[in-house]
Formats: C-alpha cells, sequence, structure tokens
C-alpha cells in the first residue's frame, strides 16, 4: 500500500465539497464526531454514513454510502480495519474519487479492491491533521 504524495492530498482536500463519513457518531466525546465538526468547520458539506443514528449536526445518516444521493469526493471512514473490505466494495458502487481511511486503520485487501476500481486511496491518515497541515 502506498498513500499519495503530500502534494497530492493537499489536491485532493483543496479540490473536494462533499465528504461522507462512515462510522460518524452523534456522541460529541468520539474522535469521529469532533473530526466531522471540524470538517464542516472548514467548509466541507458533511453527509453522516452510520445506521445506528438518525442524524450528526443535525444531517439526517444514511446507512450505507450507496444511500448517497449525487456527487461524493472523499469517503472518511471511522471502522476498525476489518471492516475496510466491505465498505470499499461499497464504496466501488459510488462515484467517490477518494477512499480515505484514518488514521490506524490499513487493509491491503480494501487498498485492491479501490485501487482496482481506479479509486485513490488514503490510509493511516488522519483528514484533520492532514487539512490543517496542507491546506492554507
Amino acid at each position: 500500500m502506498q498513500n499519495p504524495s503530500q502534494e497530492e492530498i493537499r489536491k485532493i482536500l483543496e479540490d473536494a465539497k462533499r465528504i461522507a463519513i462512515v462510522g460518524l457518531s452523534d456522541n460529541p466525546a468520539r474522535t469521529s464526531n469532533q473530526i466531522g465538526e471540524a470538517l464542516m468547520k472548514a467548509g466541507y458539506e458533511i453527509i453522516p454514513v452510520n445506521p445506528t443514528v438518525d442524524e450528526v449536526f443535525g444531517i439526517k445518516a444514511v446507512s450505507c454510502v450507496t444511500e448517497i444521493e449525487g456527487d461524493i469526493d472523499i469517503i472518511n471512514v471511522f471502522r476498525r480495519s476489518q471492516f475496510l473490505p466491505e465498505i470499499a466494495e461499497k464504496a466501488v458502487q459510488t462515484d467517490a474519487k477518494v477512499f480515505w481511511a484514518q488514521l490506524g486503520l490499513t487493509n491491503e485487501k480494501a487498498y485492491d479492491i479501490l485501487k482496482e476500481a481506479d479509486k485513490t486511496v488514503i490510509m493511516d491518515r488522519c483528514i484533520k491533521v492532514d487539512h490543517a497541515v496542507l491546506v492554507k
């Protein structure tokens, strides 16, 4: 597995408008919630993807990325590494350009599924940190 260069990641973050967040929690103490809020404050439209919540930040949640209407620029994942292949299989059914697994998350099988579908894959990186460091 190899992530894109810092420059490529910067361009991805600058060009993105809509980010689907898989595993976004409605609990403010959870990392996914804090990062989702930071992404909203940075100007991104977020889509909560979590079958166990109705809404997050007043935004109606969907159960799966395949239920999202309209374009998706980034699918950002907050689920354990073992779930990444299943999520990757759903992601390739969308028009999402980028699949981003948060810090600590990697899975070779998911990476291969996504690359075969010509998706950009970023794993084991925090989108909030990269945004803060790379986007001016």
